[in-house]
């Protein structure tokens, strides 16, 4: 008996370890890697890095100035699946490699995984920002619009990339972002371009509550799976509100609104003693004139593409109370989605009625803006001492969704328009100049037009007679410049007289002249 008993109590210490044994082997050791790296709420001194795991992690961020030698590190404090890890103390305008990972396991890095800060407040350079609207349907169109904005940029570096709305069709839920967000771009726009998104109505249609309940308490997977910098880290006003924020890209301020979420059980974004409007007029009477200023969100207030804002409620209330306190302040340009399909104005003011009421006296200059050497095509002009006039509207919601438009297509007030082809807006501002292109899904750049400000100048100069003085044309351009000394360059050195030299753009839109006095 007693040899009976110790034989099965060999047998069950033997299956206990060999149990023991494949359990370990079989046991999954560290975290795998299912959204991310992701960046967000990028300002010139910190970023925050995102990313999601399959398991509870403490997650930590190695990063440096090369790649060989990541010596910074950054990392969460508890047990998480959603790692948002924030890297202080950076420097403006400067590019950091990083990888991902827990503390035993590295879940990415390499040479695709770096980012630029911001630059300092005001510093002007050449910026490049993408604006995608309406993306998140998981198409053929969506790749395709990725693939010909990735094309496009080439080398360069894209400061950042705009959302629209609409980020994950149909409703919004975590799942839909996953598989037609995140996986979408994971591998090209999100581990190294700043994302600074705005929330469309498909954002906010979650399956599992009214839909007037989610636009009031925001409790949708868009605020979950996005960090905005609401608290003025990055310029502008402090919001306090992740729906609705402003930031500084160098000369460039941005606000980004939210058109269909409610605040305070009542407000909308049109809605002129809500919240957002309050803040709005705040943040702008701050910023002032220093430099360009851009505003997106989701609904547009002309569209004739696959929504009619003579007939829409929302559309109607933006263009009637909203746009016109954005005109007062000087806004140069507002980008919207909604409509899938490309609208754009020229520059244009104080237009707030239907589209049959549009005309040309609406127009703030007749110029095509095309600026490329065709008829008529000289580039849109403001100048700070005539209060910045005039606002350049776009719609530009085919980067997923395409098609669809109305009998009166196109928009009286949107010449420019096309709801055949699939594209993205391609912004590109250095100093005083601004460009847009529209880049289509096939990568052909279908529309584009060229913004300036304060040129046609007179500048006075006093200098000793005889010094020498530099003079630089106070625009910048890509073809050669036409100086009254038959010189080709930007900048020119002369001895100082009692004369005047003039310096002309290529295509003859722009005139600067520059009085030397001597003394």
């Amino acid at each position: 008996m007693q040899k009976t008993v110790a034989l099965l109590l060999s047998l069950i210490l033997i299956t206990t370890h060999i149990h023991s044994q494949t359990l370990r082997t079989t046991s999954k050791v560290g975290s795998t890697l299912l959204r991310g790296p992701f960046l967000q709420a990028a300002t010139p001194n910190s970023i925050v890095i995102r990313w999601r795991t399959d398991v509870l992690s403490r997650g930590i961020v190695h990063f440096g100035k090369t790649l060989e030698k990541l010596d910074r590190n950054a990392q969460d404090t508890v047990l998480v699946t959603e790692h948002k890890i924030k890297l202080d103390n950076l420097e403006p305008n400067t590019k950091y490699f990083y990888t991902i990972g827990s503390y035993r396991d590295s879940l990415q890095g390499g040479p695709n995984n770096y980012f630029f800060t911001l630059p300092t407040p005001g510093t002007e350079a050449l910026y490049r920002i993408a604006a995608v609207g309406d993306c998140g349907n998981n198409s053929v169109n969506q790749r395709s619009v990725r693939d010909a904005l990735i094309k496009y940029i080439g080398d360069n570096y894209l400061n950042a990339w705009i959302l629209l709305g609409d980020n994950a069709y149909s409703t919004g839920r975590d799942a839909e972002f996953q598989s037609n967000f995140f996986n979408v771009y994971k591998e090209t726009l999100l581990p190294k371009y700043p994302l600074y998104p705005s929330p469309g109505n498909h954002d906010y249609y979650d399956g599992d509550s009214s839909e007037q309940k989610v636009q009031q308490t925001h409790q949708v997977a868009y605020f979950q799976n996005f960090t905005m910098p609401s608290e003025g880290e990055a310029g502008g006003v402090p919001s306090h509100n992740p729906a609705f924020y402003s930031y500084d890209l160098g000369n460039i301020h941005f606000l980004s609104l939210d058109s269909y979420g409610i605040e305070e059980e009542r407000y909308r974004m049109y809605d002129t003693l809500g919240p957002q409007v309050q803040w709005v007029k705040k943040d702008l009477e701050a910023y002032g004139h220093k430099g360009w200023v851009i505003a997106y969100w989701h609904h547009p207030p002309y569209t004739m593409g696959s929504h009619n804002s003579d007939h829409e409620t929302e559309l109607i209330h933006i263009r009637e109370n909203f746009i016109q306190i954005l005109e007062r302040y000087g806004v140069d340009l507002i980008i919207c989605g909604h409509s899938h399909d490309y609208e754009r104005s020229q520059l244009i003011k104080g237009h707030y009625g239907m589209e049959p009421t549009f005309n040309p006296s609406f127009l703030v200059n007749s110029f095509t803006g095309l600026y490329d050497g065709t008829s008529n095509s000289c580039p849109y002009l403001k100048d700070s001492t005539t209060g910045y006039t005039g606002t350049v509207y776009i719609v530009s919601g085919s980067a997923g969704q395409l098609g669809g438009k109305q009998a009166a297509f196109p928009h009286d007030a949107l010449p420019y328009s096309d709801a055949t082809h699939g594209g993205a807006g391609m912004l590109e501002i250095q100093g005083n100049r601004l460009d847009w292109k529209w880049v289509c899904s096939d990568g052909e750049i279908r529309d584009h037009f060229t913004l300036f400000k304060n040129v046609n100048k007179r500048h006075i100069i006093t200098a000793k007679k005889g010094e020498t003085i530099t003079l630089t044309a106070p625009f910048p351009s890509d073809k050669p410049y036409q100086w009254s000394t038959k010189a080709t360059t930007r900048s020119i050195d002369v001895k100082a007289s009692n004369k005047v030299y003039t310096v002309k753009d290529a295509n003859g839109c722009i005139q600067d002249s520059f009085e030397v006095k001597t003394k």
